[in-house]
């Protein structure tokens, strides 16, 4: 039996990328296959500037559900929005890494829920079919088994991973977003410099943290 493994479940706005300022329940899964999220491994890590909780199934709306139609009802429950039609339910499977458990059995079930189901992904794993919104967001050191999608968003500056190393992939928008952090303010200024001089990025912030908000 499938069980899919859930940090948290919760409404919110999307804070970046494309969609930033849409309002969107987050499923977060558990796991990811670049860090394990415990501090005493980040120096070991493939992904060290990871800021995510994904450990355990003690976050709100969080647990183990043993069905993908028990999961998209707890993300049903989570959807505060109400039904207006120009409003469609709209999920962000997030992580950790959520290809690590989402498959088509969940976006199926997702899509019977009423919801357009996008990922936020490191894009090293296969994408089951049915996904509405493909975000992969590249990290150093790692190979890419997603060169196709919506968004590439890269976070910036990755010495091993420059934007350079991107812009031939079929992904319809190339977005840099400032690494977070004690030199957040350097790193934004460096990102705005570069998307004004290769205008084929554009600039992608965290605005969720500006406002102070999940």
């Amino acid at each position: 039996m499938i069980v899919y493994r859930v940090k948290e479940i919760f409404y919110t706005l999307q804070g970046e990328g494309s969609h930033a300022g849409r309002p969107s329940v987050f499923c977060r899964f558990t796991s990811c296959n670049l860090w394990t999220g415990r501090e005493r491994d980040r120096h070991r890590a493939i992904c060290q500037f990871c800021d995510t909780d994904f450990l355990g199934t003690d976050g709100p709306g969080g647990g183990r559900f043993r069905s993908a139609a028990d999961l998209a009802a707890a993300v049903a429950k989570a959807w505060q929005g109400g039904d207006h039609p120009q409003a469609r339910r709209y999920v962000v499977c997030t992580g950790g890494e959520p290809l690590l458990q989402l498959d088509a059995a969940a976006v199926e079930a997702l899509h019977a829920e009423g919801f357009e189901v996008a990922i936020e992904t490191n894009g090293t794993l296969p994408v089951p079919t049915g996904i509405d919104w493909i975000c992969v967001s590249p990290k150093a050191g790692t190979e890419l088994a997603l060169t196709a999608g919506d968004d590439l968003k890269l976070v910036f500056p990755q010495p091993e991973a420059m934007p350079e190393r991107f812009e031939h992939l079929a992904f319809t928008r190339l977005l840099l977003q400032p690494m977070d952090g004690p030199d957040r303010e350097a790193n934004t200024a460096a990102a705005v410099a570069y998307c004004l001089e290769h205008p084929q990025w554009q600039l992608s912030l965290q605005t969720h943290k500006y406002l102070g908000i999940s």
